[in-house]
């Protein structure tokens, strides 16, 4: 569910019609809903509300402080996977025990903001990356709260890019090694062992892979309390998809009862790592009609957005609802492409698509643009990238301007011996 909608033939997001939005903004714009934000986190909290739990939002999806903050609100902690996410996370006011830390390659700076900051756990993803937290944490004489994330070979059935629990992914440590490196932490002075760790992928629309990978995490938490491990923690990671088109996306609800009721024996707290469920039909895309261009066989909608500013079509072949700003439903339709003014062929938005027909000056929204939009989008072909708008019953608030030309040289410079 969203709250985008039609009124008297215009789009609205919450109480504001989109039209006023771009007078002020131009296009292409991010605009996402506050009452979207609130009512998904809320929704997918509840589905917990049986055991200790805590949400720890996915910044990856979309990082903009202003959206991380809306969860901080609501009582979520944040799930980062670089130092750039740390910053970002504690200048929303994310307490740092309420903060989790993944991801394959974290650097030895990165590693040290995380230990000074004093976050709930970072989990592990290799045997290099547990000695040099140990050897970081005795050199600051420091303790730090860690897991291990463990890959439980479980293929979870999404794109291949997105998929993160096989054994020929980068991600996490096999079953046999991280008990042993379990074992290892305890001739380690500064390490501690409080939590569990696994991450299967993303986009999932079936429940089975998430219980299969808690199943396997379950049976090795009882293997490592045997040890005198205490482990509090169990982070199952994110991954539950939406409906971009015409999925069946299983229902929070459902994913929380079949969770709940794995693991409610354990007197564990789980962490939870939501991202797209809750930001990716949030917010869409706007972007201005700029030309029709027919040729043969073939009707091309020339768009003022492209893939830099959302790339996840030219990415991953994905499927983003797209309709324009006025209602036109009794309008004459017509197949077309949606495509962006990038050099590439792959710069578009839809293929073959049937839409209302369109002309030049229109506007057109393209929705799920929540998650991995903005967080995704670069400068290439040196586009600076658009503002991002977030709309709260009928106000709205830039939460990013539209980068300048100027934005784009910075940190450029000349050498001295090309100046002229």
């Amino acid at each position: 569910m969203h709250y985008f909608e039609y009124r008297e033939n215009q789009l609205y997001c919450e109480s504001v019609p989109i039209r006023k939005i771009i007078e002020k903004t131009k296009t292409p714009v991010y605009v996402y809903s506050y009452k979207t934000l609130e009512r998904h986190y809320q929704v997918f909290d509840r589905a917990f509300k049986k055991i200790s739990h805590l949400i720890c939002y996915s910044c990856k999806a979309n990082s903009n402080i202003g959206i991380i903050s809306v969860f901080r609100n609501l009582g979520g902690g944040a799930d980062i996977v670089s130092g750039g996410e740390l910053y970002r996370a504690l200048k929303a006011n994310i307490p740092a025990d309420k903060i989790v830390y993944s991801g394959v390659g974290k650097t030895e700076e990165e590693l040290k903001s995380a230990i000074n900051a004093n976050i709930l756990m970072i989990n592990i993803e290799s045997e290099g990356e547990l000695d040099a937290i140990a050897r970081i944490s005795s050199k600051l004489k420091r303790q730090v709260r860690v897991s291990i994330r463990v890959n439980p070979q479980i293929d979870p059935k999404t794109h291949p890019y997105i998929t993160t629990g096989l054994k020929k992914n980068k991600f996490g440590i096999l079953w046999e090694d991280a008990l042993r490196l379990y074992k290892k932490m305890k001739d380690y002075g500064y390490l501690k062992p409080v939590g569990i760790s696994s991450h299967i992928g993303s986009q999932i629309l079936e429940v089975s892979p998430f219980l299969e990978a808690v199943k396997s995490l379950k049976d090795m938490v009882y293997e490592l309390k045997s040890l005198g491990l205490e482990i509090k923690y169990f982070d199952i990671g994110g991954g539950l998809g939406i409906t971009y088109k015409d999925e069946k996306a299983p229902h929070p609800e459902e994913y929380g009862d079949a969770i709940i009721n794995e693991i409610k024996d354990l007197d564990v707290t789980l962490i939870l790592e939501p991202g797209r469920v809750i930001v990716g039909n949030s917010g869409i895309l706007v972007t201005k009609v700029l030309y029709i261009k027919e040729v043969p066989e073939k009707t091309f909608i020339i768009v003022d957005a492209a893939m830099n500013d959302l790339i996840r079509p030219s990415l991953y072949g994905a499927y983003h609802e797209i309709a324009p700003i006025i209602d036109k439903k009794d309008y004459k339709s017509k197949k077309v492409d949606i495509v962006g003014p990038i050099c590439e062929s792959g710069d578009f938005f839809a293929k073959d698509r049937v839409l209302p027909e369109l002309e030049a000056g229109e506007f057109i929204a393209i929705y799920g643009a929540g998650a991995y939009g903005f967080s995704m989008s670069s400068n290439y072909n040196s586009r600076p990238r658009p503002p991002e708008v977030l709309v709260k019953d009928d106000k709205f608030f830039i939460i990013r301007k539209r980068e300048t030309k100027m934005d784009l040289l910075k940190g450029e410079s000349i050498p001295d011996f090309l100046r002229v």
